[in-house]
């Protein structure tokens, strides 16, 4: 039988409307209410999306200026009090003359080779007092007949000023470079060690309890329970040590140094040129608050997994 060809406008039985069937009608999706104004589900509203944000940078903002309020008074003041008479501006000159004294100093290039002086022996003494002073710790605030072996002599020296030997390493060590990196090891190696010692000792004992009932070995113990929970009391060591390796730095650039932050400043003071002594104190306090917030910034990258 010949297959029938349909011309335009045919149809056939099926492409018939049945009566019956019910025709699919798109139902209207429900709808919600965001701020007064009636949306489609999916559907973004930019005032929605922005809200939050605006809220957020405001508290930001608010904070920020909270936080530097205090330091803000503190400028005003040291620029106000000297032009006012209430002190002396001989001896502490108004902000605005240190800040071009700092600039002077730095277009001239004597700024940049003091502070690099005083970066590299910093860091190389901050450096090995983390390398040598965090095992030790370790070692000591885990392992018990260690700590009852070194406990007595970590209390006779924890207890003497690094300042007050400073004396005692240039005798032994000469006035040279490794006299100035040993004082900030010294001086550095004893907040992270005490820290760590102190972050192992604390460690929750229901933690160790638990993992020793879930069959952990020494070593696992160690690795995925006492060091995670140490972590914190550790970095607090670090940002005590990162503070002290600038700090009794100044006290070791002062005998025998021909450059460093420490050196600048009792040679400006000296010389009696005051703007640039309170130049090189400037630049000490803002290395000193940039050390701080890289090593908190560190212990937030090496922390995320705590709860705040």
């Amino acid at each position: 039988m010949a297959e029938q060809r349909l011309l335009p406008g045919d149809l056939h039985w099926y492409d018939l409307p049945d009566d019956e069937a019910e025709q699919d009608v798109p139902q209207e999706r429900p709808r919600r209410r965001i701020f007064g104004a009636r949306i489609q589900p999916g559907r973004r509203i930019l005032g929605a999306r922005i809200q939050p944000s605006r809220r957020s940078l405001g508290r930001r903002v608010r904070r920020a200026a909270t936080n530097s309020t205090a330091i803000l008074l503190l400028l005003a003041a040291w620029e106000a009090l000297p032009r006012l008479g209430v002190v002396d501006p001989v001896f502490v000159p108004p902000l605005s003359e240190n800040l071009a004294a700092w600039y002077d100093l730095l277009a001239g290039g004597r700024l940049s080779e003091h502070l690099g002086a005083s970066l590299a022996r910093s860091l190389a003494g901050f450096g090995l007092a983390i390398v040598l002073a965090i095992p030790l710790g370790l070692l000591i605030g885990w392992y018990k007949p260690v700590a009852d072996f070194l406990t007595p002599l970590l209390e006779l020296f924890r207890n003497t000023s690094a300042v007050a030997l400073l004396p005692v390493f240039t005798l032994i060590l000469g006035i040279g470079e490794t006299t100035k990196v040993a004082f900030v090891l010294y001086a550095c190696s004893w907040p992270i060690l005490l820290n760590t010692v102190s972050g192992v000792k604390t460690v929750e004992p229901l933690l160790i309890k638990s993992a020793r009932s879930m069959g952990l070995g020494p070593v696992r113990l160690f690795q995925k329970v006492i060091l995670p929970a140490a972590v914190p009391a550790i970095f607090t060591g670090v940002r005590l040590a990162g503070a002290y390796s600038i700090l009794v730095l100044l006290f070791a650039e002062m005998v025998g140094a021909k450059a460093g932050l420490g050196y600048l400043i009792l040679d400006t003071q000296s010389s009696f040129r005051i703007p640039d002594m309170y130049a090189g104190i400037i630049t000490i306090s803002a290395l000193g608050v940039l050390f701080n917030l890289l090593l908190v910034g560190v212990e937030r990258r090496f922390s995320t997994w705590r709860t705040t």
